[in-house]
């Protein structure tokens, strides 16, 4: 039986720290779905659709990697797509509280999931949606943070935004 695995997130915007785990995590998994969180409460830089083509284009070549977007509890996702792991980046110890935490949730409300941990590669510790959508906003240069797609996606969003 093939492994999948889930690795859910904002992605507001994808960055080549996500990218760089999601293909790291290729080497130990069949296939991987991409879940972007859809949180009505909160008001991302691009919208669930938006989010979904830029991650689609930047893994386009990876198709072992499927691309969803879902809303509500991230284990009522993962029934539904019949995944029993979900992966997790941890790019500091601050990360790892949160991260522990939700784990910890997770495995209360589905003793069936495996939560798997990550290191950022060296050369993307530092990444973060947050800093690349701030960096953007003050048009400073993201090529080397973000596939070439997303980079024009932004400066689109900040020069007509």
């Amino acid at each position: 039986m093939p492994t999948v695995a889930l690795y859910a997130g904002s992605f507001d915007p994808i960055t080549n720290g996500h990218t760089d785990l999601i293909r790291r995590s290729l080497g130990f998994v069949d296939r991987l779905i991409v879940a972007v969180a859809v949180n009505k409460t909160k008001q991302p830089l691009f919208t669930a659709e938006e989010r979904l083509s830029l991650i689609t284009t930047a893994l386009a070549e990876e198709p072992r990697v499927e691309v969803k977007s879902f809303q509500g509890l991230l284990v009522n996702f993962a029934r539904r797509e019949n995944v029993r792991m979900i992966i997790r980046g941890l790019r500091a110890m601050g990360d790892f509280e949160y991260e522990y935490q939700m784990a910890l949730m997770n495995r209360h409300l589905a003793p069936e999931l495996e939560t798997v941990f990550m290191i950022p590669s060296l050369d993307t510790t530092h990444v973060s949606s947050s800093l690349v959508r701030e960096i953007a906003k003050f048009g400073g240069d993201v090529g080397s943070l973000v596939h070439p797609v997303v980079g024009e996606a932004l400066n689109t969003k900040f020069k007509n935004g």
